[in-house]
């Protein structure tokens, strides 16, 4: 690894990676450049959370198992993340380091969402029945293609953080303001996907997609996915066209490797020993966080078809559900977009991130609690009959408003965890890469939780989304605290990260 000042010191565990100077900070627009591949990611991460979880129901996944579906996800993120994010910092290709892991992933993003889109008509050519019942093959085909898509997502979202890093020279606001602009590209992505997903008749744009195994919805699915390849090729290609990485490296230096171990993860568990004390309140904190937002993000749309619209899965009713729950994280991007480019200022005008984040927690929190309120009113608007009818004008407004405010928490959630990641590694001399990976872990073992415990959890109760949710508000408060009580004030600008750092008790 490398010290603050960029020297190699020894390690007895891994393979010393090339010595980086540090270059000055890029010009904006290339920061732009390449924060705009966030908005290809997102498109395609939001057509999962918003359509996916249904469809995997259509194919004959019960609610209670189709968490663990959502599995892949964390598994592939705590173990894909931290390996690109070493050999990401240790890469020597004439490309760069980032540029060659960006590029793969964007190539297996389309290899996956192919398999996806086509999982039922690959399952009906294997001998799945056209009925109602599970179709086993589709869902093998879906499994491995999710899978994929998980892991290429996380071969692009590691690097592009990291790069962005790079790009700030080490200038701490700059690294702020650079996680501000992915932020808002993941909501322009989101916005961009939620409304193709809230589109009921997008499946006309591509005719062909339509088929005897292939309903409306699938279709609309797979047109969804068209799109979505379509869009992340050309931002990845015009970032990496545009924007070239300088870096002077010198000959290697190798060391001992203990036998038999992998070095990026003696690199990885040596990171996690020699983690400061700010860090591994960063690490609680988001963790908590992301307790709190997982069962929203995971069943938002399905709380909407069943405990709003009071629909049953395949029903019509249920169907409308979705789609409002789809038009409601439209209108939740859209203010997550516009949140996400004041962030800086309003942590300046509130007097520091640690406030900012911890405030939005208890947002979180009292917005995952209300979901029980208007379930309460939706269930006694119906009094207690079988929904035929979608809900009146005013629980609907209502839900909708409930995915608007949301914006707010999230636009912190996608930014300020991770400029100041890159903060304390900057401070530290380990690799972006590697030091996201550790939050990274942060963010993927509370989803590892939550799609392994919500479902039978939500079972117990009932069946229905609001159980996790509670527990999601009880963790968004608990993050709040440990935000504004612990979380130490970092700085809020350096022309020097590391003599800022020092200044600020980061050591």
């Amino acid at each position: 690894m490398e010290n603050g000042n960029g020297k190699v010191k020894d390690t007895s565990t891994a393979t010393v990676p090339p010595s980086i100077q540090q270059e000055p900070a890029a010009p904006l627009r290339k920061i732009f450049l390449v924060a705009a591949i966030a908005a290809g990611v997102q498109f395609g991460w939001a057509l999962q959370l918003s359509l996916l979880t249904p469809y995997v129901q259509l194919l004959g996944i019960p609610h209670k198992w189709a968490a663990f579906i959502w599995l892949c996800g964390p598994v592939s993120g705590m173990l894909v993340q931290p390996i690109v994010g070493y050999y990401s910092d240790h890469c020597s290709s004439r490309f760069g380091r980032r540029r060659p892991f960006i590029a793969a992933g964007a190539g297996l993003v389309a290899v996956a969402v192919f398999l996806i889109g086509f999982a039922a008509d690959l399952g009906h050519a294997g001998g799945d029945s056209l009925g109602t019942g599970a179709k086993p093959r589709a869902i093998a085909v879906f499994v491995v293609g999710f899978w994929i898509l998980d892991v290429a997502n996380n071969m692009l979202q590691g690097p592009c953080r990291a790069l962005l890093a790079d790009l700030s020279g080490g200038n701490a606001r700059k690294m702020g303001n650079a996680n501000s602009f992915y932020s808002f590209f993941m909501a322009v992505g989101n916005v961009l996907g939620y409304a193709a997903g809230s589109y009921t008749h997008l499946y006309k744009v591509f005719p062909f997609s339509k088929t005897t195994a292939c309903d409306i919805y699938c279709a609309n699915l797979k047109s969804c996915f068209f799109i979505s390849i379509a869009l992340l090729i050309t931002l990845t290609t015009l970032a990496l066209t545009m924007v070239h990485e300088t870096v002077t490296a010198v000959p290697e230096q190798p060391v001992a490797v203990k036998k038999g171990q992998i070095p990026v993860f003696g690199e990885l568990f040596g990171a996690l020993k020699d983690l400061p004390r700010p860090m591994w309140i960063l690490l609680l904190v988001t963790c908590l966080n992301w307790i709190a937002w997982f069962p929203f993000l995971l069943f938002d749309t399905d709380w909407m078809g069943k405990e709003v619209y009071g629909g049953d899965v395949g029903q019509k009713l249920y169907d409308n559900g979705v789609r409002a729950g789809a038009l409601g994280l439209m209108i939740n991007s859209v203010v997550l977009g516009f949140a996400s480019l004041s962030v800086q200022s309003v942590s300046r005008l509130l007097g520091g991130v640690k406030r900012l984040w911890g405030g939005v927690n208890f947002l979180l929190a009292i917005c995952l609690g209300m979901t029980v309120v208007i379930t309460k009113i939706a269930e006694h608007s119906r009094g207690g009959a079988v929904a035929t009818m979608p809900p009146v004008l005013g629980i609907k407004v209502g839900a909708l408003a409930l995915f608007a405010v949301l914006g707010i928490p999230l636009a912190v959630t996608f930014s300020i965890p991770f400029a100041l990641a890159s903060i304390y590694s900057s401070n530290s001399g380990s690799g972006q890469g590697l030091s996201l990976g550790v939050l990274n872990l942060a963010i993927v073992v509370p989803q590892m939780v939550v799609s392994v415990a919500s479902g039978p959890w939500d079972e117990i109760f009932g069946g229905g989304n609001l159980p996790a949710f509670v527990v999601g508000a009880v963790a968004a408060a608990a993050s709040g605290i440990f935000a504004l009580t612990m979380l130490p004030t970092p700085p809020s600008d350096a022309s020097s990260t590391t003599k800022a750092l020092s200044v600020g008790g980061f050591h």
